[in-house]
């Protein structure tokens, strides 16, 4: 999804000449020291690139307007070593256009007690030099992950690996292009929204293509090319006997198979990360992609059903977030409830849609009929999903902003067999109960549609939210709906004035 090798992180460490060039020469080298450590850290998603220390805001404008012209930086991790005046970092900070993350630590991690002096206290002033440049920080409202705690600690360099990952994900969501084959389900309403604002804050390119352009190009493609790919059907899940050579449905796992191959090809000629459709608009295809979209999903791209570009978006950037972990992400849709007083669930799925990343087995590729569309039976991927924490979330336009909804839920095991439902599915506990979860999530405006992901963790997507400068609702095991209506509420104050 991305390439590790052509996107960086700068490590930038701040000092001043006041303790003079020996303490500098040292400054160097602790810097180095650490930046090597963390890129070299196995889950760092890109890496990270030590950059010469700041000492005057000459040093400090340069590095930042670099930072922001370079394609291949997408964010910066900053500390002060020693004391860095904030004054030198206002010019720097404004012309910084990339994400911050302020990391608060110090070379060394204990005191040593009985060798400490002024020589040492002047070169280890993280604890006070941090302070100073975050005062700065929130002076001048710049949106920044703050960091604490010593650099080789395991819980540090997970959240810096966890920051930067959604600094990849930001990256990505500024070039994101996102291609509707047709218009959206007629007369729904959440899933349009504004795309010329969400290319303002976002970045994203949303743009439509006739259902006949990608048909063209289906059509296009070769016998050979289909052998080819019902081959790797047959190797990667358990063909139903219908769909095995000779069998009555063969025809139909080969139109799959062709549609996959021309909806990439198109994605890839067009520069197009993420895709929707709809049922109602197939004009020329032979049957609604589901085996394609599920596969696509699987390999990185984002998808959105009924022409629902938003949630395409998500899902890609989400991939993009969670890239190297192996839990999985997914288009997900909120599909029918379990009330057992002894335990409510929410049953997730869709007509075809869901990514075989979040299974957990082997999935099977069947054709079943659909009652909507008009066209032909579609081949699709049945399995049920894994278990284990996960996040539903939303991105909903509210008319004058967008909103980031993120519910907390736990995947569970599907307690008995479903012989009659022919889709994938995961069901789930909803935190803090379905009944707090439901009516938080419908007095937020979430949608019906959001991306499901074991792999990315909502305090993520709260930084992306703060990188967006959009709000982050949350539903979770302290949700109490009392409090979470004025937190609207209060939202609604704070997030409209500042759209003015």
């Amino acid at each position: 999804m991305i390439n590790k090798n052509t996107k960086e992180i700068w490590f930038v460490t701040g000092s001043q000449h006041l303790y003079g060039e020996e303490a500098l020469r040292k400054v160097a080298v602790n810097a180095e020291v650490v930046a090597d450590s963390l890129s070299g850290e196995a889950g760092m998603p890109v890496q990270i690139i030590y950059k010469p220390i700041v000492t005057t805001p000459e040093e400090i404008r340069a590095t930042c307007s670099a930072a922001s012209n370079d394609e291949s930086c997408i964010g910066l991790i900053t500390w002060m070593h020693t004391f860095s005046p904030a004054k030198m970092w206002i010019s720097g900070l404004n012309c910084l256009t990339k994400p911050v993350c302020h990391l608060h630590t110090q070379f060394n991690r204990d005191i040593p007690w009985g060798e400490i002096d002024m020589d040492f206290m002047n070169l280890n002033q993280s604890a006070h030099g941090g302070r100073e440049y975050g005062h700065m920080m929130t002076r001048m409202r710049i949106q920044r992950k703050v960091i604490v705690g010593h650099w080789e600690d395991a819980g540090v360099r997970r959240q810096l690996a966890d920051w930067a990952g959604v600094a990849a994900a930001w990256d990505e969501m500024q070039h994101l292009k996102v291609v509707r084959f047709g218009d959206n389900m007629r007369y729904v309403s959440v899933t349009d929204g504004d795309k010329v604002e969400a290319e303002r804050v976002f970045g994203i390119s949303v743009n439509t293509h006739g259902v006949g352009d990608l048909v063209e190009v289906i059509q296009k493609v070769t016998e050979s090319e289909v052998d080819a790919l019902c081959r790797a059907y047959a190797d990667d899940y358990s063909l139903s006997p219908d769909l095995v050579v000779g069998g009555s449905q063969r025809g139909s796992l080969r139109e799959a198979a062709r549609i996959e191959i021309g909806l990439r090809r198109f994605l890839e000629e067009g520069g197009y990360a993420a895709f929707t459709n709809t049922f109602e608009d197939l004009h020329g295809m032979a049957q609604l992609p589901g085996l394609a979209t599920q596969r696509l999903m699987a390999d990185g791209y984002g998808f959105g059903a009924e022409g629902d570009w938003k949630h395409a978006a998500l899902v890609r950037v989400l991939k993009v977030m969670g890239q190297g972990k192996s839990g999985g992400t997914s288009f997900m849709e909120d599909y029918t409830y379990h009330f057992d007083p002894a335990g409510a669930r929410c049953l997730g799925s869709h007509m075809l849609e869901i990514c075989p990343s979040i299974s957990c087995e082997k999935p099977g590729c069947e054709v079943h009929p659909l009652g909507i569309g008009g066209k032909a039976d579609p081949v699709r991927l049945v399995f049920n999903g894994a278990q284990g924490p996960a996040i539903n979330a939303s991105l909903v336009d509210l008319g004058n902003r967008f909103r980031f909804l993120v519910n907390n839920v736990e995947s569970v095991a599907i307690p008995e067999e479903m012989p009659n439902l022919p889709v994938a599915r995961v069901l789930w506990d909803a935190k803090p109960s379905l009944a707090v979860a439901a009516e938080a999530w419908i007095q937020a405006g979430g949608a019906h549609h959001t991306a499901f992901s074991f792999d990315v963790s909502s305090e993520q997507v709260e930084m992306l939210a703060e990188m967006a400068g959009v709000e982050c609702v949350f539903i979770d095991q302290g949700t109490e709906l009392r409090s979470f209506k004025q937190d609207l509420r209060l939202g609604e104050i704070y997030y409209g004035i500042r759209g003015l």
